[in-house]
């Protein structure tokens, strides 16, 4: 079983480092899932904890995790109140037009039988906001921070090809797919804030991953 390192810790809430390639949900396909590590993780509760929201498959970083049906439906409110902060860090496959800025596109889902599904920005979409600013190039990609302000699904993929003008380096549905260093799309979950009333907040940040150090990335 894949190694998860805990990033914070304490009565209601886990924020682990979700390694690449492990399904927060069980696949339909199979393979391996956090569900699997949920009893480990229990660290003498008697309750297995329950992630709070998702992360792809692909994307490695911080997932919270609640250690009590209360603790989740505070922190289900915070996320759709939008009291939640999140940094990602991206290897773009090229270079952004500028070194910060804001990308506003709604997105819509869309299926069909020779792609599959994929999201597109729509006007009568759901609306989606991403800050971002260039913390380096690293030969032909770049490394992004985005600050995103709502969590749609692939919203960072998504607004780096229609927003910034590149995909994500490794993204096989809005990208190339397979590139040179890069076995997975090149997204990482950098940091996690939660605000609570009364309460020290949640913070915590995960490393660089090892396969953004191999294409140049560094530690700030």
């Amino acid at each position: 079983m894949a190694d998860i390192t805990i990033l914070y810790e304490d009565g209601e809430a886990l924020v682990i480092d979700k390694p690449s390639g492990m399904a927060v949900d069980r696949p339909r396909k199979g393979g391996i899932c956090l569900e699997d590590h949920l009893d480990r993780l229990k660290l003498g509760f008697q309750r297995a904890p329950v992630a709070v929201h998702r992360l792809d498959t692909d994307t490695s970083g911080c997932l919270l995790l609640a250690r009590n049906p209360k603790a989740l439906a505070r922190f289900n409110k915070s996320f759709e109140d939008r009291l939640v902060g999140k940094t990602y860090l991206a290897i773009l496959a090229g270079r952004p037009p500028g070194t910060e800025g804001t990308i506003e596109l709604a997105l819509s889902k869309i299926s069909s039988a020779e792609k599959g599904w994929r999201m597109i920005p729509a006007k009568k979409g759901k609306p989606a906001v991403s800050h971002w600013e260039l913390v380096g190039e690293l030969g032909p990609h770049s490394l992004i921070r985005f600050r995103p302000e709502t969590g749609r699904t692939h919203q960072l993929r998504v607004h780096a090809l229609k927003g910034l003008g590149a995909p994500l380096l490794g993204d096989p549905v809005y990208g190339a797919g397979n590139a040179p260093g890069a076995k997975r799309t090149m997204l990482h979950a950098e940091s996690l804030t939660v605000t609570r009333p009364g309460k020290t907040a949640i913070e915590a940040r995960a490393p660089l991953p090892a396969d953004f150090r191999a294409l140049g990335a560094k530690d700030e």
